[in-house]
């Protein structure tokens, strides 16, 4: 069968204008545009397919740290009636940098003693061995952290060649008669 007897008009491959319109149309049947996997969400916002995947403010700065969540905090706690949207990167910025610090000496404390995982005791060690964290944290007890090692000086024992200030040796004690009460100086 040719074109003539079917009564169908030749169909053109070439996208030719309608004269008189200027409205680019082409005598082509389209096809029928396949669906998506994304759905376009009907509203306000427009269609969900040209905005992409969303990116988490956390995402953007580049933290870890939930920015989102701190915003929450900050508005829900009433510190002040408005919010600057920098605020809560900058407070989730300082604050992961003060948890990779405090756990990087406590990794270190671990290893120290020989251990493959952090406990209280290495966290109490990272952070009273550090000078700036101990000022920080000083009026902080941490469970379970115990104290840093340390004896004092005067409770040490004395060596055999050296006497320590205000005590007689045995010479003194039997030539003076008198024994002497030793005071504790500090």
């Amino acid at each position: 069968m040719s074109d003539t007897e079917n009564n169908t008009p030749p169909v053109d491959t070439k996208e030719t204008k309608k004269k008189g319109t200027g409205k680019g149309k082409s005598k082509v049947p389209k096809e029928p545009k396949e669906k998506t996997s994304k759905t376009s969400s009907g509203g306000r916002g427009g269609k969900k397919d040209d905005r992409g995947k969303s990116v988490s403010r956390s995402q953007r700065a580049g933290l870890q740290f939930p920015v989102g969540r701190l915003a929450r905090y900050l508005r829900e706690g009433r510190y002040s009636e408005r919010i600057g949207a920098g605020a809560p990167v900058y407070i989730a910025a300082v604050l992961e940098y003060l948890a990779a610090e405090i756990l990087e000496l406590a990794g270190n404390a671990a290893r120290d003693n020989k251990k493959g995982r952090i406990i209280p005791r290495h966290i109490q060690l990272a952070i009273r061995n550090d000078e700036e964290l101990n000022k920080l944290l000083s009026e902080v007890i941490i469970a379970s952290g115990g104290v840093l090692p340390n004896i004092h000086t005067i409770l040490l024992p004395t060596t055999q060649g050296k006497q320590t200030k205000g005590t007689k040796g045995k010479k003194g004690a039997e030539e003076g008669g008198a024994e002497e009460t030793l005071s504790q100086e500090y």
